[in-house]
C-alpha cells in the first residue's frame, strides 16, 4: 500500500507539499498539483481519513449507529446509506450497540474523537441527552424525534394493513406484538393495527416484545403457552415473525390453516422461510438513501423541505396467509 512518502518521491517533491495539496492548504503551482495527483492516481494512494480529520479538524466520515446489526433489516438500511455517502465521497464508521445505551455513548465518543461530520442513528434512545449538544448535526433512521430530522416509513398505515389483511382472511383470535415502548415507529405500527382490530368482529390479545434477535423465541414460546388458540399474529417484525412460525410448526399447527402470520419489514430472509412470510415491507433501503441525502444536505447548508421524512409501506403477500376468498 502507497504512503505519503512514496507520492512524494514519485512527484518529487516534499512530503510536506503532498500533505498541502491532500488538504487543499496554502499556495501550490498548478504544474506541483498535477504532478502529485498524478502520482496519486498512478500510486493508487489512499489518505488516512483520520490523519486527515486531525490535521484540518474537519473529515469526509459519518458516523452510522445501529441498534442490532444481526437484524437483517439494519444492514439493509446501512447499504442504502453507504451507496449514497459512496457517490457523495464520504465514508462511514459503523457502530453496533446492541440495544445498550452504554454502547451507544461509547460509539457517540468515538464518532466525536474521529472528527466525523454529521450521524445517522437508528438506535433505541432517540430522545436521549447523548445527542443533545452536538457540534454536528444528527439524522435519525427508522426513528423519529422532537429534536432532530428524520426518515421512517409509515407505521400507521402499516399496522392498519396487516389488521386489515389478516381480517379479512378470516382470522378471528389475534395476538398483536407490541414493539418496545420507547420507540415511536414500533407503537405507530402497533397503534394502527389496535385501531383497526377494535372497528372489527374479532377478538386480541397484545403482548409485548423488543426487536431484539435473542427475545423472539422467547416471545413464540410464551404466545403460544398464554393463547393456544389463536389463529392469527399481527408480529412487531419479522424476526418475531420467523420465530413465531418456527414455534408454530414445532407444535403441529398447519400454516396457513390453522395460524395466519404478517410480519414486519420485509428482510432477506422471509421470502426465504418455509412457508414464505407474509409481512409489511418497509423500504429499508430507500430509507437509508433518504436519511444520508437528508444529513448531507444539512451539512452543506442547504434549505430542507421537509425536516421529517415519511415513506410508505406495502403488504406482502405470501404463504403465511390465506388467500383471499372472491365473491362470485
Amino acid at each position: 500500500m502507497a504512503t505519503i512518502r512514496d507520492v512524494a518521491k514519485e512527484a518529487g517533491v516534499s512530503v510536506a507539499t503532498v500533505s498541502r495539496v491532500l488538504n487543499d492548504k496554502g499556495y501550490i503551482h498548478e504544474d506541483t498539483r498535477r504532478l502529485v495527483n498524478e502520482a496519486i492516481e498512478k500510486l493508487n494512494y489512499k489518505p488516512n481519513e483520520v490523519a486527515r480529520s486531525l490535521y484540518k479538524k474537519k473529515s469526509r466520515l459519518i458516523g452510522l449507529l445501529l441498534p442490532d446489526i444481526r437484524n437483517p433489516f439494519f444492514p439493509e438500511l446501512a447499504r442504502g446509506v453507504e451507496d449514497e455517502m459512496q457517490e457523495q465521497g464520504l465514508h462511514l464508521i459503523i457502530g453496533n450497540a446492541d440495544e445498550k445505551p452504554e454502547k451507544e455513548i461509547e460509539y457517540i465518543q468515538t464518532f466525536k474523537q474521529n472528527n466525523v461530520i454529521g450521524i445517522i442513528s437508528a438506535t433505541n434512545h432517540a430522545d436521549t441527552t447523548p445527542y443533545e449538544k452536538l457540534s454536528f448535526p444528527v439524522v435519525f433512521l427508522d426513528r423519529t424525534t422532537n429534536s432532530h430530522p428524520s426518515v421512517y416509513a409509515d407505521g400507521l398505515d402499516g399496522g392498519r394493513k396487516a389488521a386489515q389483511e389478516i381480517i379479512k382472511r378470516g382470522s378471528k383470535r389475534i395476538a398483536v406484538l407490541r414493539g418496545p415502548n420507547a420507540l415511536r415507529t414500533a407503537q405507530d405500527r402497533f397503534k394502527g393495527a389496535v385501531e383497526e382490530l377494535c372497528q372489527a368482529n374479532v377478538d386480541f390479545h397484545v403482548i409485548s416484545s423488543s426487536f431484539s434477535f435473542d427475545d423472539a423465541e422467547k416471545v413464540a414460546e410464551i404466545l403460544f403457552e398464554k393463547y393456544p388458540d389463536i389463529d392469527g399474529v399481527i408480529a412487531s417484525n419479522d424476526l418475531s415473525a420467523a420465530a413465531i412460525l418456527h414455534e408454530a410448526l414445532r407444535i403441529g399447527k398447519s400454516i396457513p390453516d390453522d395460524l395466519q402470520i404478517i410480519g414486519y419489514d420485509d428482510i432477506s430472509l422471509s421470502k426465504l422461510l418455509f412457508p414464505s412470510l407474509s409481512t409489511i415491507r418497509q423500504p429499508a433501503y430507500d430509507m437509508g438513501r433518504e436519511a444520508a441525502k437528508l444529513l448531507i444536505k444539512i451539512i452543506k447548508n442547504e434549505p430542507l423541505l421537509h425536516k421529517n421524512i415519511e415513506l410508505p409501506v406495502t403488504f406482502i403477500e405470501r404463504q403465511t396467509t390465506r388467500k383471499v376468498e372472491k365473491n362470485d
